[in-house]
């Protein structure tokens, strides 16, 4: 080979060499996708008022929504980069493992079980279970006071919200399940249930939609820890995320998007928890 040729094939490997060992970083973690394209795709709710809902114009809103989109920041993505999509609780581990999503920022409860399958940042919020009722309806002043008067529950199927209140606090309600959150909201509207159970903060986002027909009984008894779900084994991405989390509680933003989001409710919005290293 001459020598000419042999010199620019050396320099096109030297440049290649250079342009690799200035790549931003993995794109398999959510931290370096984040530097090399500038994307990320984050699963939210699109059902939850106050925390994450998908609107009639294709634009979304929610406290959830608002803390995806300060990580996203935090990582260097734009709200034009943020890609969300949808977070059905039954999907929500197998969206991460399966790489469809980089993070879950839906209600999701961090518990032991999940933690053996990915990783969580948080708490970044703590919410309790209670009760949502019609603003008029004075029978109801907590979980126990469901065990008389053939009152109706309602709650979403496949969750275990109702049946906890059986079990604990009230053995003669009677149970009703719908599909969607809207579902049992619209029922308890008709009448047609008697108060409606989830978590607080996911209830103070339909009252504030409805606060001249709907109000929480703010007695909440449990405690649900929500965290931001990522795929295992990325520990940069994690501090990076975590790191972000801290800085919105910090600066203010954390209470300023909750007191947006579900303030007209009349929701008693709790100091931030404090996040797990």
């Amino acid at each position: 080979m001459a020598l000419a040729p042999l010199r620019a094939l050396v320099a096109a490997c030297c440049a290649a060499l250079v342009l690799a060992s200035c790549s931003t970083g993995d794109d398999t973690t959510v931290a370096g996708k984040a530097d090399s394209s500038n994307e990320l795709t984050i699963a939210v709710a699109y059902d939850q008022p106050g925390l994450g809902v998908r609107r009639l114009d294709g634009t979304y809103r929610g406290f959830d929504v608002d803390v995806a989109r300060y990580v996203a920041k935090e990582l260097g993505v734009e709200a034009a980069g943020v890609k969300f999509t949808e977070a059905t609780p039954s999907e929500r581990e197998k969206l991460l493992t399966s790489g469809a999503v980089d993070l879950v920022v839906s209600s999701y409860s961090i518990t032991d079980k999940r933690k053996e399958v990915i990783d969580f940042v948080g708490p970044y919020f703590v919410a309790g279970q209670d009760l949502l009722v019609r603003l008029a309806d004075e029978r109801i002043t907590g979980p126990e006071s469901l065990d008389s008067g053939n009152l109706k529950l309602c709650s979403v199927a496949n969750t275990t919200s109702a049946q906890h209140v059986k079990d604990r606090f009230a053995q003669s309600v009677t149970l009703v399940e719908y599909p969607n959150f809207s579902d049992c909201v619209t029922a308890l509207l008709a009448e047609q249930v008697d108060a409606m159970t989830t978590d607080d903060v996911i209830l103070a986002g339909y009252a504030a939609q409805n606060p001249e027909l709907l109000r929480v009984v703010n007695r909440p008894f449990s405690k649900e820890e929500y965290g931001i779900g990522m795929r295992k084994g990325d520990p940069t991405s994690k501090a990076k995320v975590t790191a972000a989390v801290r800085k919105m509680i910090d600066t203010g933003e954390w209470r300023k998007s909750l007191e947006a989001n579900v303030g007209a409710s009349g929701y008693a919005i709790p100091d931030p928890p404090e996040l797990a290293p």
